[in-house]
């Protein structure tokens, strides 16, 4: 009886693994969409937030600081799905879910989590930064993610 559980076990683990590593190529889109969207939401929920904790008379300077961020973060992330989405088009049809970013894209990923975590736990974060930042990063996450949808809709090859 122990050896059917463990190999019914492994059998779900083998069946899982293999459903990871047989996606549709258009499914990477939504996974890379979700990647990039899911802390877009989240983040710009905390910007929000951060804005409308604060006195009225600081946010003309607060506005123009994150209209700066949301500048530099759209050419930025719009360059890096345009690639992203070029590897995820030249994948076969059948395909793993690890082929939705380069190694390089994964370990980017890993680090931008830790550090977004990490900023939690510094002491003396300006309330000024987080609405700004966070108000400008957030937006353009869920615009990346938008792109990555709509490349899935339409291919450029």
């Amino acid at each position: 009886m122990k050896n059917l559980k463990k190999e019914y076990i492994c059998n779900i683990g083998e069946r899982n693994f293999q459903m990871l590593s047989e996606l549709k190529r258009s499914a990477l889109y939504f996974v890379a969409a979700a990647l990039w969207g899911i802390p877009g939401v989240i983040i710009t929920v905390k910007g929000v937030n951060a804005y409308l904790s604060m006195p009225l008379r600081e946010l003309w300077w607060l506005i123009s600081g994150t209209a700066v961020v949301l500048m530099c973060f759209f050419f930025m992330f719009r360059k890096a799905v345009d690639k992203y989405s070029a590897l995820i088009a030249a994948q076969p049809e059948k395909t793993s879910i690890w082929h939705t970013f380069p190694l390089r894209g994964w370990i980017l990923i890993l680090f931008m989590l830790c550090l977004g975590m990490a900023l939690k736990f510094i002491p003396g974060i300006p309330l000024e930064f987080t609405a700004s930042f966070y108000s400008g990063l957030g937006p353009m996450l869920l615009f990346a993610s938008a792109r990555f949808l709509r490349h899935n809709q339409y291919p450029t090859n």
